[in-house]
């Protein structure tokens, strides 16, 4: 048996060009994830991404992060009093001044679990690219745990977001609606490769009876995983699922791609 080869280096000078303007961006508020998870998701980004980046965590606690992570405070909704910002905050990522930051960025869910190369994200074509629906396939609406855009070039929707609060907490249920229905007017809205970001409930879990004897596997043609509906990779890697009589075997390869 042979070692297996090393990947190929990327010139010191792309890695640089490429670090200015390919960034990995992720949102952590409140007590839900610790810090690990943003150091998992960076040491995960840095094992899959051969050029340059730069890695931003957008937070109201950066305690606990590992420094090679730049973290900024989320800029500020401006929402009415009364209505909380849980579950819009991420629209504070389509700033028209994002703290300086140039170029295309990779937006992330810190609950991903990263399995294959993420350089395919910023050579793929689209203005703004998303997951679309894992079962509603003709709904606009995706899912937003992998998204990419060039930063400050949708700060239109940030904007109409602010000045239309009320109307639009009304009429879409949850960011990700108005966000596809805004840029889908636009005709910006683009989604990724179906195999690329597989569900781990919907792709990973065997089909019932044989999650009693089969344990849950990365999906093929898979780079990144999300956690869709289920309980963490942590929970995950356990065996344990958030939804009772539900049984699943541990999904022991989260513990090779879910790490520091």
């Amino acid at each position: 048996m042979t070692d297996a080869p090393d990947p190929p280096r990327i010139p010191f000078k792309l890695t640089l060009l490429n670090a200015q303007r390919r960034h990995i961006l992720c949102m952590k508020w409140g007590t839900r994830y610790g810090p690990e998870y943003v150091n998992r998701l960076y040491a995960m980004v840095r094992r899959q991404l051969l050029s340059g980046f730069r890695f931003t965590c957008l937070t109201d606690d950066p305690h606990g992060i590992r420094s090679e992570v730049e973290c900024q405070p989320i800029p500020a909704l401006e929402l009415p009093k009364g209505l909380p910002e849980s579950g819009w905050q991420k629209l504070a990522a389509f700033s028209a001044d994002l703290y300086g930051l140039r170029g295309t960025a990779l937006l992330l869910d810190l609950d991903v679990v990263i399995v294959g190369g993420l350089d395919p994200f910023f050579d793929h074509p689209g203005k703004f690219l998303i997951i679309r629906d894992y079962k509603r396939k003709r709904s606009l609406t995706g899912d937003p745990s992998v998204c990419r855009f060039d930063i400050g070039a949708h700060p239109d929707v940030l904007e109409h977001f602010r000045n239309n609060v009320d109307e639009v907490c009304s009429t879409f249920p949850n960011v990700q609606a108005y966000l596809c229905d805004f840029l889908h007017r636009q005709g910006k809205l683009e989604y990724w490769p179906a195999p690329w970001c597989p569900s781990f409930r919907h792709h990973g879990i065997p089909a019932w009876p044989s999650n009693y004897w089969r344990a849950p596997a990365v999906p093929p043609e898979a780079r990144i995983v999300v956690f869709h509906r289920e309980r963490n990779p942590q929970d995950a890697l356990a065996g344990q699922r958030n939804r009772p009589l539900r049984f699943i075997r541990s999904a022991a390869w989260i513990a090779e791609h879910w790490r520091e």
